[in-house]
């Protein structure tokens, strides 16, 4: 269970994330903030992020990983945080299993109301 100040941090870098990477992002992509785990102790943070279109993930994380240090920069500047986390972005793969599930679905209902 998160107490009241892990939880403080992490919505508080989730909606950082999301501005960040709006503002840097090239338009080419969507790019989605979707989780973020936090170590216990608040020194890792991982960001959990969706892509559309998935051909594009791959080098949109590449991307945040780069701008790492960018990003916290901008974290110091537009928050009141004093330690910042080792931040990792990651691809979101249970994002995907939901959509495949839901894809799948979809597909099996088709299935059963043609025939």
């Amino acid at each position: 269970m998160i107490d009241f100040k892990q939880e403080k941090v992490l919505l508080e870098l989730k909606g950082l994330a999301g501005e960040f990477l709006a503002r840097h992002s090239n338009r080419t992509s969507l790019v989605t903030v979707t989780n973020l785990s936090l170590s216990p102790d608040l020194k890792r943070a991982e960001i959990f992020l969706s892509v559309i279109p998935n051909e594009k993930e791959k080098a949109v994380i590449q991307f945040a990983n780069r701008l790492r240090g960018e990003f916290c920069d901008y974290i110091r500047k537009h928050s009141k945080m004093h330690r910042l986390p080792h931040i990792v972005f990651s691809p979101d793969i249970g994002e995907k299993n939901r959509q495949r599930i839901e894809e799948l679905s979809h597909e099996t209902e088709h299935t059963d109301v043609s025939e």
